[in-house]
């Protein structure tokens, strides 16, 4: 973290057991998501209002770039979070998650594969209808319409026989070629 992480108590003191857990999930926080510029953590004991346990709230404002998340800001009640360490454990999960997410969302062009560009040669073509086959090495047949052509300009250029490049994609009706051009 390009800051170093506050912890803030409210209605409760710290204890080692407390701290360790927090530095812990911090230290994981950290390596999941390597870009974390600050963290603020706030545990809480809400006042006593009945004979029941206390409900710890745990509260975290992470800041990365591009946005900030928020945990623990549910007004709901989890009779599981009468202990501590459970309440700041599912608070950390939660916030994984969301660190997850928001790097998913960033970077998600980067996840998506590069089409490979493949080879082949025109094997039938309908000109007058608009559309064609291309043969590729391995044996398999793609579609391709006029309107998949890199240029109106080529359709003119294009026979049986003609080498090209081209995209693979797969339909409802099997493989069709697209982004196809002069090899």
């Amino acid at each position: 973290m390009q800051v170093a992480p506050q912890i803030t108590f409210r209605g409760l003191d710290s204890t080692p057991r407390i701290e360790e857990a927090l530095r812990k999930r911090l230290e994981r926080l950290e390596r999941f998501h390597g870009r974390i510029t600050s963290c603020h953590v706030v545990v809480e004991a809400p006042h006593q209002r009945s004979h029941k346990g206390q409900i710890y709230h745990v509260h975290i404002d992470i800041k990365v770039p591009g946005g900030d998340i928020f945990v623990g800001r549910e007004p709901e009640e989890n009779r599981a979070h009468e202990d501590v360490l459970i309440a700041i454990r599912d608070s950390f999960n939660a916030a994984e998650r969301r660190l997850e997410d928001t790097s998913r969302r960033k970077n998600g062009h980067l996840v998506k594969p590069v089409p490979v560009k493949l080879q082949g040669k025109v094997v039938r073509l309908v000109a007058d209808e608009g559309f064609g086959f291309i043969g590729a090495a391995d044996g398999r047949e793609f579609f391709f319409r006029r309107e998949s052509l890199v240029s109106d300009d080529l359709w003119s250029g294009i026979g049986v026989g003609t080498q090209v490049r081209f995209t693979e994609h797969t339909g409802e009706k099997g493989p069709y070629a697209s982004a196809v051009a002069p090899a």
